[in-house]
């Protein structure tokens, strides 16, 4: 694992790619605006989610989560790979996001929902249907204040796994105020990135959104 606080990089086994390029290689975005929209704090999922050909959940299961304020993950999948449910009120919520403009989603963490201090604390996993060569996602982590009186963003920590529950790869990003647009590609060019988790100790959260993804890998 690489700890950075400039632009992203990964490890060997992932190349940064800039989501632009992603944005038009890539043929399927998650984006959550299948879901109603609503102010926050949103709608709560207490289930694992389903949109295209994705499953959402707070982890992987036979991972544990620890910590607080933040979720923090611990342990390795089982395989093969499933999404794992949180517990209630303390796993994932869908609103409006004014940042974002749009629908997107927040882990929850332990204070839960509907509290502010859960928005964007908790940890999210992704797992794909079929293995992925390249992804691409933006994070949202807090608001430029206007004073210059806003706390030291955090970092964000993306772990990458194949399908049997072994780690590809991990990367730590230090994040900036407001959007950040990330894209990594699989460095020996292997459709095997199953599922990714995502966790972050930002003090005022993350919220994710625009997801990109490939439903067919052998087309890219």
């Amino acid at each position: 694992m690489l700890a950075l606080a400039g632009p992203a990089r990964a490890d060997a086994a992932l190349i940064n790619t800039a989501y632009a390029l992603l944005e038009v290689e890539l043929d399927a975005k998650l984006d959550f605006e299948t879901l109603p929209r609503r102010a926050e704090p949103g709608i709560r999922l207490d289930a694992p989610m389903r949109e295209g050909l994705v499953w959402l959940g707070e982890r992987l299961a036979g991972q544990q989560v620890t910590g607080a304020p933040h979720d923090i993950l611990q342990g390795p999948p089982t395989a093969p790979l499933a999404i794992a449910a949180g517990l209630p009120g303390a796993a994932l919520s869908v609103s409006h996001h004014r940042g974002f403009g749009s629908n997107a989603l927040f882990p929850l963490g332990p204070a839960g929902f509907p509290a502010l201090a859960a928005r964007g604390e908790g940890s999210v996993a992704l797992l794909f249907d079929h293995g992925q060569r390249a992804i691409g996602l933006r994070i949202h982590s807090d608001y430029a204040a206007p004073l210059g009186a806003a706390q030291p963003q955090g970092t964000l920590t993306l772990a990458f796994y194949r399908r049997d529950g072994a780690l590809i790869g991990q990367v730590r990003r230090r994040l900036e105020t407001g959007i950040t647009e990330l894209g990594f590609r699989r460095g020996d060019g292997m459709a095997d990135i199953a599922a990714i988790t995502v966790t972050n100790d930002d003090p005022g959260g993350i919220a994710l959104d625009d997801i990109l993804y490939q439903t067919a890998p052998m087309a890219f």
